[in-house]
């Protein structure tokens, strides 16, 4: 043993011998304790501060909204899905038009359908079966078997290009819904089959076309070149619900005044119709815009011309000057082009789909430069779902007027509703009213 060495043993039975020792050991083997936790808790809140920071710059953002989490108005200790159940309840409806206006619709995104999968999807009051082959081809399929009635979306099997039936194993094509094998039949019947949804897979969503009349398709949705060479990429997605007749949705395009008054407060000032012109006042959006149908062959298409200017103090912030052309194709899409100054381009595919007549799914999905760091097109997705959420709130609340009282500088609404009427047939179904009688 070295000379060091003796000398601590020394020192410590010296410590001992006065009573002391074991009290500075067992101090010293506490701080040795805690320093090693302190290293642990700081180690760990690093990483959690890594992973967020990493979420903050580089994940897409997704905004996932519940039928009741936005627009409705919770008072008096009520729960918003009580205040959402009041209002859809005692709500006047007014005199609407067809429910489902022909054109194609968003089903659901392709990212979420994995090859050799099937969901359950509602669309226009209907439940179709989403299905993958292992072809790599999206086919949509009525989800009721003729059989007896199991539903091919829950529990259904993909074999290749068909949907086999959980029940009793009856295969649909997904290419015609014609049934092409029953295990224990000896013939196939040649009236057995399902309603095959025409379908098309473009910009990253899956859609359907629907004709009241069963048409073919009049128009295809066009694909952005940037999407499909990779130039462009995803950057996130937001989902909400709405409760009013689809055509509510896309009219606010033509419907210019709204954009003075219901957005030109500051993203910061939230979405609270009854406190957001209360804060952030020296905060503003100015915004300036136009709508006009296009000529054919693209008279199914419209587009809104918008400019917009961020306003502090009343002065223009020129760093957040955004151009934006919105063209709509049919009733349910609507592509948002985005083009700024030095912080690049990008696109929102929005989809607006009937789940049921008075029941919307709003999808906006964000494709920008992928050269640009994804924080940027983050903020402007967020941007927009603030602005779309006030609107939700109003749409939520209101009653369809079919002859509203306007003045001249409403003229584009009227313009809108009769471009907008080319999407609706003779056959196009109507809101049936169901309501229980009592008899004495």
């Amino acid at each position: 043993m070295t000379y060091l060495g003796l000398r601590i043993l020394q020192y410590r039975d010296a410590l001992d011998s006065a009573g002391i020792g074991s009290s500075i050991w067992r101090d010293t083997m506490l701080l040795g304790i805690l320093a090693r936790a302190t290293v642990c808790v700081i180690a760990g809140v690093s990483v959690l501060a890594v992973g967020w920071l990493h979420r903050l710059l580089f994940s897409p953002l997704e905004v996932l909204r519940s039928p009741d989490d936005v627009g409705y108005i919770a008072e008096n200790g009520r729960s918003r899905a009580q205040a959402a159940n009041d209002v859809r309840r005692r709500r006047k409806t007014g005199e609407l038009p067809p429910v489902y206006p022909n054109g194609w619709y968003r089903v659901l995104d392709s990212q979420l359908l994995e090859r050799g999968e099937v969901k359950n999807v509602t669309v226009l009051g209907e439940q179709v079966a989403v299905f993958r082959g292992q072809n790599g081809k999206v086919y949509v399929l009525d989800a009721y078997c003729p059989h007896l009635g199991a539903n091919l979306g829950v529990g259904g099997r993909v074999v290749g290009g068909c949907l086999e039936c959980p029940f009793h194993g009856w295969q649909f094509r997904g290419d015609d819904g014609k049934c092409v094998k029953i295990p224990y039949a000896e013939k196939v019947p040649e009236f057995a089959k399902v309603r095959s949804w025409p379908t098309c897979e473009v910009n990253g969503q899956v859609l359907v076309w629907f004709h009241c009349d069963g048409e073919e398709p009049h128009w295809t949705v066009p694909e952005h070149e940037e999407v499909i060479k990779g130039e462009w990429v995803y950057r996130g997605r937001t989902e909400h619900f709405i409760s009013a007749h689809i055509q509510e949705i896309p009219e606010n395009a033509a419907d210019i005044a709204h954009l003075a008054h219901l957005h030109t407060p500051s993203i910061v000032s939230g979405v609270d119709l009854r406190y957001m012109k209360k804060s952030w006042g020296f905060l503003r959006h100015e915004w300036k815009a136009q709508w006009e149908p296009e000529s054919e062959p693209n008279q199914h298409c419209s587009q809104m011309l918008v400019n917009h200017v961020f306003k502090v103090f009343g002065h223009d912030w020129h760093l957040l000057d955004v151009h934006v052309v919105a063209r709509q194709v049919g009733p349910g899409v609507v592509f948002l082009l985005f083009n700024h100054s030095f912080l690049g381009r990008g696109l929102i595919m929005q989809c607006v789909t009937p789940v049921e007549p008075l029941l919307q799914c709003v999808s906006h999905v964000m494709f920008y430069q992928s050269n640009i760091l994804p924080l940027v097109p983050k903020f402007i997705l967020k941007a927009e779902c603030i602005q779309f959420e006030r609107d939700v709130t109003i749409w939520n609340n209101k009653k369809y007027i079919s002859k509203p009282l306007l003045v001249k500088e409403d003229s584009a609404i009227q313009k809108h509703r009769r471009w907008y009427s080319q999407f609706y047939s003779e056959n196009s179904p109507r809101l049936q009213y169901q309501r229980d009688t009592l008899d004495f």
